[in-house]
């Protein structure tokens, strides 16, 4: 299946581009720019006369939405791309894009805007849930399984986003000026991995600069390098308005811009090559790629699709279930876990209660369920008590548990046009996501109704978010009615993210229903990048004291014989258009696991977050177990780890410390430039130079049993291409535990000379063994040449490093077991 989902070269291969040939000999000029352009939102236009459909796309890197803002067509949500990395484990990925391509199948999706692989280069970027890690070889290889497993179910990919699009703050405009040592070796790494590895159909381009120039007009980055140098064939996406210039961008190796209808290309194409600003063959090279991704996916007439017969059908719960608990990565256990399953439980935190299962931004889907650590905790046993202990946010968030909504659209007469389910109070219809029988020229006003029944009784607030006039009404009483003005953000989707904005307070009764609603007429004066209606209706329920709510959990604790504390991160904190500012859990969350440990010693921490949080309680505890954003089924997926029926199977992608020490943190720009001053010195390679110790180190991770490295061995040689396997390491190791395991086999490299140019030690190769209690296993591992290379500034090429290297196979960066020299 993974040579017929390349297909490369083949015979099929060929009669796929004779029959492309013939489809672009057969379209006019203007055809061929009008395919170049989004028609709308997600999709391209359909060409009858060649027999081309429509080809849809999707965002997707945890799931597949589809082309509507909506619960109506549910998603399974996988657990977050940092959890899919914590696994270390390529061929799990490859069954997450198996099902991904299945599910992108049943909406009838063609291409999934996925995987991104930007790296963590500062533990600050906002958005770095989205992504794997901040290893360059990692993030390649569970990047690399990915692709392969969409491409497998006959889905494109689009690896994105291409490239050093490694924060959130001005990202539209933002200069990033590197190095191109740092570009070859850490950002375009991923890239060029993946290329070579699993052949993908698709890439995006970034809206960032590089250098000076714009990602979608690099053409030395795209045409040169990931065209020319490493022989990529597939077709390029810009994001989401980032195409700006109708001629540096089809120079620029551009292929498709997108969203539509208006767009850079088009009817403006088509005129700049009529004025001799562009060739036509340029137009030609990007047509012939998108009816190239067309046939490969099967909507081109004529052509075989790659993939003909689908992987067996997948079970998206089983399997999101079982990603999360090999997600899972227990940092600190000492001796607690796992659980009993008789041990009476005091489970405590909001966010146990209302789990944060995904992202925010584009990654958002809609699942049929969520388990909670709560649901899925109290299904597993009846010893269990519950306390709130602290909320994560005291800010409204979109209304959600216990409300019951529809968005009603009306004209200018007031008569209703059409009606939309909404999954909460944030609704979001961009491009042709409305309602049957609405339109952006008939729709005046939208108002979101329906019923809310509280979950407790006491003062409730109300309010929105967005721009334009509100009215909001809750059980028959007008709490506001006013305009929201622009402030000081730069367009729309800024504000849209933002604070939401409380507007009024009711005491209403547990279980009492009411009636709700948020009118907005809207402003067409507003002009919006693209037609788009965004604004929410949010909600927060009785502020109770907060000390009172800790001294409930406490006493709770002090009456179990285990405490197990949730805390969770908002999406206030990680959420895609927006850096983060500081490393700490928000609201009292820290008092209260400090509260809880101090009356009991078996305190278990598990922590919500889809990137590095400050943990300064970590030695006070039992035990901290890393959940990430765990998918739909993270709480059934809970319970399996805490109570040992599944051991904890993560280790960590990336390194977590504090602030104060971490030594890259910079990613406001200054001037519209950021500069990556630290070169090929981010993540662990630099907490090695800086000589900082973090509260965790890159690839830790404990499991449920022990494992003792017996010995190392190496053979081969560094002299074959890089594209061929060349150094083996061989090593074996020992469960000496009690119970089965899997362990992660890591292997680092580090030159026997130092060179201050070079980080001290890299991730070479990992491999996974699994053995019974008293059994031993052999991890093979093979490191390839480019392990043994650098990028030479002066030459524009890698340069082979000869001289003497320490392997070391162990369980983390910091924790080695076994060593040998090797000489190349």
């Amino acid at each position: 299946m993974a040579n017929q989902a390349h297909g490369n070269g083949s015979a099929q291969d060929r009669a796929r581009e004779t029959v492309v040939e013939a489809a672009l000999g057969k379209l006019d000029l203007n055809t061929k720019a009008r395919l170049l352009a989004g028609q709308d939102m997600w999709s391209l236009p359909e060409i009858p006369e060649i027999g081309l459909k429509s080809l849809v796309m999707s965002d997707g890197p945890i799931g597949v939405r589809g082309v509507r803002w909506t619960a109506d067509d549910p998603s399974i949500a996988l657990p977050s791309p940092t959890a899919l990395a914590a696994t270390w484990d390529p061929e799990l990925a490859v069954k997450a894009g198996e099902l991904l391509a299945q599910e992108a199948r049943r909406k009838g999706v063609h291409v999934l805007l996925a995987p991104t692989v930007n790296l963590h280069r500062s533990p600050l970027g906002g958005r770095h849930f989205e992504a794997y890690s901040e290893d360059p070889y990692l993030t390649g290889a569970i990047g690399t399984g990915y692709v392969r497993g969409v491409q497998s179910g006959g889905v494109g990919t689009t690896v994105k986003h291409f490239v050093a699009n490694d924060a959130e703050t001005d990202r539209f405009t933002v200069d990033n000026l590197l190095s191109e040592r740092a570009l070859r070796e850490l950002y375009l790494a991923p890239f060029e991995a993946i290329v070579a590895n699993a052949h993908p159909w698709g890439i995006m381009t970034a809206y960032n600069s590089v250098n000076g120039t714009t990602m979608t007009e690099h053409r030395y980055l795209v045409n040169e390098v990931l065209r020319g140098e490493w022989g990529f064939d597939g077709f390029n996406v810009s994001d989401w308005m980032a195409a700006r210039s109708t001629t540096g961008d089809i120079k620029g190796g551009l292929d498709v811009a997108m969203p539509g209808p208006q767009t850079v290309y088009g009817p403006a194409l088509a005129e700049a090559v009529r004025a001799g600003d562009v060739d036509e063959s340029e137009v030609d090279d990007a047509v012939h790629n998108v009816l190239r991704l067309a046939a490969r996916v099967g909507i081109l007439e004529g052509a075989e699709p790659v993939v003909t017969e689908v992987p067996a059908e997948i079970d998206g719960e089983a399997l999101a279930r079982e990603i999360a608990r090999r997600a899972f990565v227990l940092v600190r256990n000492s001796g607690v876990l796992p659980l009993r399953s008789d041990a009476r439980i005091a489970l405590i935190g909001a966010a146990a209660r209302d789990a944060r299962v995904l992202g925010g931004g584009s990654a958002t889907v809609f699942p049929s369920r969520i388990v909670s650590p709560l649901d899925g905790l109290s299904a597993a046993t009846t010893s269990l008590t519950y306390a709130v202990g602290a909320d994560p946010s005291d800010e409204l968030a979109p209304a959600d548990k216990g409300f019951e909504l529809r968005a009603v659209c009306r004209d200018a007469e007031g008569t209703v046009i059409g009606e939309g389910s909404l999954p909460s109070g944030q609704l979001q219809w961009m491009g042709d996501d409305l309602p049957a029988g609405v339109t952006y020229e008939t729709l005046h006003s939208i108002e979101i109704k329906g019923t809310f029944t509280p979950r407790e009784s006491g003062e409730h607030a109300f309010g929105t978010r967005g721009l334009g006039a509100f009215t909001l009404t809750v059980d028959g009483t007008v709490l506001y009615d006013g305009v929201q003005p622009m402030g000081d953000e730069s367009d729309p989707f800024e504000a849209f993210f933002g604070a939401p904005l409380e507007r009024g307070k009711v005491t209403l009764t547990e279980g009492v229903p009411v009636e709700v609603s948020l009118l907005h007429p809207l402003d067409t004066s507003v002009e919006t990048p693209l037609p788009a209606v965004m604004f929410t209706f949010t909600h927060l329920g009785p502020r109770r004291d907060a000390d009172t709510l800790i001294a409930e959990a406490v006493e709770a604790a002090r009456d179990a014989e285990v405490a197990v504390v949730v805390v969770a991160t908002t999406e206030r904190v990680e959420s895609e258009g927006f850096d983060r500012t500081d490393l700490q859990l928000p609201g009292r969350q820290d008092d209260l696991v400090r509260a809880v440990a101090a009356v009991n010693p078996n305190t278990v921490v598990v922590v919500n977050s889809g990137s590095p949080v400050e943990l300064p309680w970590r030695d006070d505890v039992a035990a901290v177990l890393l959940s990430w954003f765990p998918g739909q089924e993270g709480g059934d997926a809970l319970a399996d780890v805490l109570f040992g029926a599944e051991e904890p199977g993560g280790r960590l992608p990336t390194t977590w410390g504090s602030l104060a020490d971490a030594p890259v943190t910079r990613v406001t720009p200054a001037d519209g430039e950021l500069a990556y001053t630290e070169g090929v010195f981010i993540g662990y390679r630099a907490w090695d130079k800086a000589g900082a110790t973090p509260s965790y180190p890159f690839g830790h991770g404990l499991g449920y049993t022990d494992w003792a490295y017996e010995s190392i061995e190496v053979t081969g040689s560094t002299e074959k291409s890089v594209t061929e396997k060349s150094v083996t390491a061989k090593i074996r190791v020992r469960n000496t535990g009690e119970r089965p395991g899997r362990e992660v086999v890591q292997l680092y490299l580090a030159p026997a000379d130092t060179d201050v140019a070079r980080p001290a030690r890299w991730l070479a190769g990992f491999a996974d063994v699994t053995a019974a209690p008293g059994e031993s296993a052999e991890a093979v591992v093979e490191l390839p040449r480019r392990a043994f290379e650098i990028w030479d500034e002066n030459t524009k090429s890698w340069s082979h490093q000869a001289g003497s290297y320490e392997l070391t196979a162990g369980r983390s960066l910091t924790d080695g077991r076994v060593a040998t020299t090797l000489t190349v």
